[in-house]
């Protein structure tokens, strides 16, 4: 992996990482804000203006987690602003680096480099976007929904979790055709765009339905699919159990559908292939990289072990 190096604006000089898909930049982001959920779940919001400007919803960030950390950690992009200069992350501490990570306190800097990876559409979206994000798959579907919103487009969102969900839980005023009626809760990011949003879970949580949130979409679906199913196209990231389930409903309903994967990543930038996945190509199967060639891909291409 060569490097080279360039000014941008008024930055000082900065490492710029090339590989095959695109360009991605090395970028010293302070931490502006930190915040702690239920369930060791953690958002951060940082500066960092070029990632920020060049982000797009299913992007990722590989940063550091601590100085004394070398080997960074894939971070999806859950909102990007490039007018402020910021990016938000969220995430899960569960192993060594994501819980030196929540450790980290507002002023610090983390290296990173970024944004990563395949992004999801941009452009051409059928009527009805319905959005699936389970778990720390939750960030990409935020990040789609915005970019679905300023382009006044109108999805559907959908969320599961099975440990506490990273933001309140409300009750919500948005009517949905083919939800239960007792299934009104939603996050208060998508009440306050105006946007749809159910979520689903096991546990318990008071106005969630009671299931995975991959029943909740077939129900909803069922309900709509003899006048609007070609009107319906599905976006999903999570666990990859939940994205198998959301690529089987894909195929049942004869739907277009794109899926975020996630996976264990050591370069992030496709040099040491350690990220594979079996993909369909119009040359026979073969294994792309989930850090370059994704994380987004089509769900029909998606051979799942």
């Amino acid at each position: 992996m060569t490097k080279a190096t360039t000014k941008i604006g008024d930055h000082l000089e900065k490492d710029i990482v090339p590989n095959e898909r695109n360009t991605v930049l090395v970028e010293e982001a302070e931490i502006l804000s930190t915040k702690a959920y239920d369930g060791a779940q953690y958002a951060l919001r940082l500066r960092s203006p070029r990632v920020a400007a060049r982000g797009k919803a299913g992007h990722f960030v590989h940063l550091r987690c601590a100085p004394e950390l070398w080997l960074r950690r894939p971070m999806s992009i859950m909102r990007a602003n490039s007018k402020h200069g910021w990016i938000d992350i969220l995430f899960k501490a569960h192993g060594t680096g994501t819980k030196l990570l929540a450790e980290r306190n507002v002023g610090d800097t983390l290296s990173l480099i970024g944004p990563i990876g395949k992004p999801f559409k941009q452009e051409n979206y059928c009527r009805r976007p319905l959005l699936i994000g389970g778990g720390v798959g939750i960030p990409p579907i935020v990040f789609l929904a915005e970019h679905l919103r300023e382009r006044s487009v109108s999805p559907l969102i959908m969320m599961g979790s099975e440990v506490p969900f990273p933001f309140p839980v409300t009750p919500s005023q948005l009517l949905i055709d083919g939800i239960p009626n007792h299934v009104t809760g939603t996050m208060p990011l998508m009440e306050d765009w105006g946007i749809p949003c159910r979520l689903a879970s096991r546990q318990g949580f008071a106005g969630c339905f009671d299931g995975f949130v991959t029943e909740l979409a077939t129900h909803w679906i069922k309900f709509h699919r003899e006048e609007h199913n070609e009107e319906i196209e599905v976006f999903a990231c999570g666990p990859t159990l939940m994205l198998k389930a959301v690529a089987n409903i894909a195929r049942q309903f004869n739907l277009k559908c794109q899926l975020s994967l996630e996976e264990f990543m050591a370069c992030g930038l496709g040099g040491c292939a350690g990220c594979p996945v079996e993909v369909r190509t119009s040359e026979g199967v073969a294994m792309k990289r989930v850090c370059v060639d994704g994380p987004v891909f089509e769900s029909a291409d998606i051979i799942f072990a």
